[in-house]
Formats: C-alpha cells, structure tokens, sequence
C-alpha cells in the first residue's frame, strides 16, 4: 500500500513518545514521515515474523517443554497480534484516521522481548543446537531492528537490548567459563548497534530536513518569502483538480505596482526592494488562512482566494488596492509613493486550467492599465483563450482560436 498520502499519528503515551521522540528540532511534518517509516518496509517485517516462529517451531519439535511452547504461543499471538494492527494503522492512515501508533510501538518492543526470551531459554536448557540456532537468529534480527526502526532510534535501542541482553545474562547459567567471553562481547555490540540506530536517524533526519528546505526554495521567493511562480502553478493546479462540485469561485488576482519604475530610478534596486519585500507585509493583513500570495518577478504579485462570486472578488480587488496603494518608508526620512493595478480571473468562468486562467488575469490586468492607475478589472468568458491567442505563436493560433476578449471593469 502507498504510504506516500497517509498521516500515521505521532504517539501520545509518555513512554512512547520518549522511545520515538528524534529530537527537538525535528519538524512535525518530519516527525510524521519518520512515525510512518516504522509501518513501512514489510519485506523486513514479514521476514522477521517467519524468521521468529520457524525458529520457535523448531525447538518445539526438537524439545516440546512446557517453556519453548510457551514461547511459540507467545511469539504466535505476539506476531498476528502486530500484524492486524499494522492492517488497521494502514487503512486508519489511508481514511485519514487517528491511528494505533502507540500499541503499534508497544507490540515491537514486546516482540523484541519475545526474542531475548527464547535466546535465554535455549542458552539455559543445555541442548547446544538449540541454543546454536535461537543466539543465531536473535543475532540475525538486530540488523533489520536497525535499519527498520530508524526512525526511532530510541525504540530500535531497546529492541536491540532486548534481543540480545537475555543472551549475555544467560551466558552466567550456562556453567560453562568460556562463554563468559560472550558476557563481555554483547554490551559492546549492543553500544555499537544502538549507535548505529542513532547515527542513521541523524542522517535520514538531515537528508530530510535539507530536502524540504530545498523544496521550499524552489517554490518560494527568496526576497519576499511569499510563493514564486513555481509555488503558485502547484498551488493553483491542485485548487483546480480539486474544484468539481465547489460551490464557490476560485479567485486570481494579477496585481502590478504603479509607479515602481520610478522608485528604481530614484532611490535604486535597495530601495525597490524594500519596497517589494513592505508590500509582501501588507498582503498579512487582507488574505486568510488557505489563501496563496505569490510574486511571480519585478513587481508582480498574484493571491488566489476562493470568493463566493466576482462582485465578491471585484469588492476585494478594492481592498486590495486600498491596502497597497500609497507611501512606503525607505529610511532616511525617503518615502516612495506607488499604487496598484489588479486584473481578475475566476474559474470557472475565465478558465478551468493554469495557463487560461493565468492568460485571463492577466489580460484583466491590461485593461485595468488601461483604464488608470489604481484600478480593477474582471475578466468575462474566453479572456484567457484571447490572451493566449495573442501571444502564442503563428503555428498555434488555429488550435487556440475562441471568441473574442470581453472584459468588465471596475474602477
């Protein structure tokens, strides 16, 4: 099953969320990704499992006491028990439900147990292919304890202890002086494995973290901090795959400042940009959460929104303007006084895909330059087919060919 779209909730028991806490400057989204690690690489899951109970069968059939039928029964029930609720956890995190992740964690230190159990118990019962064969596979286990659990390395530590701690205590019953070897071996192995734990979620977190920064570069922009065109596609893409019954319009405004050129050639690119970076600020107060401000170069900005209906978008325009337009302190006692023209789209009306509904916009935003500074305009029907007819090249005219631009404006 994809785990790609699933949320696996973070554990909320103080024991499990100390063995699955990776750090204090861990990001929540990385924290999830790192709780869904722990119900992903089934191949070493199912491995474990078969390896676990082949291993338990097989001392039964070779000596069936009371003890080793215990710990077949045990690692059976402890087994099934982890895998219907990793089933649940992934169909919980596919409906976007709260999942089992506490039990889940619980089951895997248990089972880390289980192994640790049967080690001692082959090391004490005095059949040496027995105790050959449990010591054998519990080793066997601490690399997939590792690398499966890496997103908690804590929990992979105490796994890794379970395992084999019971095999260094058993060593004390055996009677036999030269496995006491083992008795100072094992600590250092558990160190270096539990180190290992550690050391890879370090990595894994890093990489992770240097990703999403990386990400965000690349759909924002770096002076403003508000999306950048990159942002803005994506966002509008995903606004618009999801938009088959929304009762409401989605709305695009295209705003360019009026009289930045004049800043430039005044007070220079600083300046300019100061100016660019105090705008970006005054978009905090108009737009609400859910809503996407972007800068797609120079002196252009775009919000998407979602409004009930154009006159309710065209109202927003206006406050738009209201807010941008006027004086901004460049220091020194320097003001810069620069305005704002916005041309509106909504789709559906203008537009069901990116580029018409960017091309519709934009040519409202034409008209709005037309019209004066400070002004508003809302595009009609077929103003993005217009504009890209305009603008494609000859080859492609025919195929985008559609009626005629129709503009309605607002001052």
């Amino acid at each position: 099953m994809d785990r790609t779209d699933m949320t696996f909730s973070l554990p909320t028991w103080r024991v499990t969320r100390w063995l699955v806490e990776p750090g204090a400057d861990v990001p929540d989204n990385i924290r999830h990704a790192l709780i869904a690690s722990l119900f992903g690489t089934l191949p070493i899951f199912f491995g474990g499992v078969a390896n676990t109970i082949l291993v338990a069968t097989a001392v039964v059939i070779r000596q069936p006491q009371p003890l080793f039928i215990a710990w077949l029964c045990f690692e059976v029930a402890l087994c099934i028990s982890r895998f219907v609720v990793l089933v649940v956890a992934q169909r919980a995190a596919a409906a976007g439900r709260k999942t089992p992740t506490d039990i889940s964690i619980v089951l895997a230190v248990c089972w880390g147990f289980s192994v640790g159990l049967g080690t001692f118990l082959g090391l004490t019962c005095g059949d040496g292919v027995i105790a050959t064969l449990t010591c054998l596979s519990a080793a066997a286990m601490v690399g997939g304890i590792c690398f499966r659990n890496f997103g908690a390395p804590r929990m992979a530590a105490a796994m890794i202890v379970l395992s084999l701690g019971p095999l260094c205590l058993g060593t004390l019953f055996t009677g036999e002086p030269l496995l006491l070897v083992v008795f100072l071996q094992i600590p250092f192995y558990l160190y270096s494995m539990s180190a290992a734990a550690f050391r890879l979620n370090r990595m894994v977190v890093t990489t992770m973290k240097a990703e999403q920064d990386n990400a965000h570069r690349a759909r924002h922009d770096a002076l403003t901090g508000l999306s950048n065109r990159a942002g803005l596609t994506s966002a509008l893409s995903d606004r618009l795959a999801g938009r088959a019954d929304a009762p409401s319009h989605l709305a695009l405004f295209y705003l360019d400042l009026d009289g930045f050129k004049t800043v430039n050639d005044t007070y220079g690119h600083a300046a300019g940009d100061r100016v660019l970076q105090l705008v970006a600020d005054r978009f905090d107060g108009l737009v609400r959460i859910g809503d996407v401000t972007a800068r797609l170069g120079g002196d252009e900005f775009v919000v998407l929104a979602d409004m009930i209906d154009p006159d309710t978008a065209l109202r927003f325009g206006a406050r738009l303007i209201e807010a941008i337009a006027g004086s901004y302190d460049l220091g020194d006692g320097a003001e810069a006084l620069v305005g704002v023209s916005v041309g509106i789209a909504c789709a559906p009306d203008h537009g069901s895909d990116v580029a018409t509904l960017l091309a519709a916009a934009d040519a409202a935003l034409y008209d709005a330059k037309s019209l004066g500074k400070c002004r508003c305009a809302l595009a009609t029907a077929n103003a993005g087919a217009a504009n890209l007819l305009r603008n494609a090249p000859p080859r492609d005219r025919d195929r985008l060919a559609g009626p005629a631009l129709a503009v309605r404006s607002a001052a």
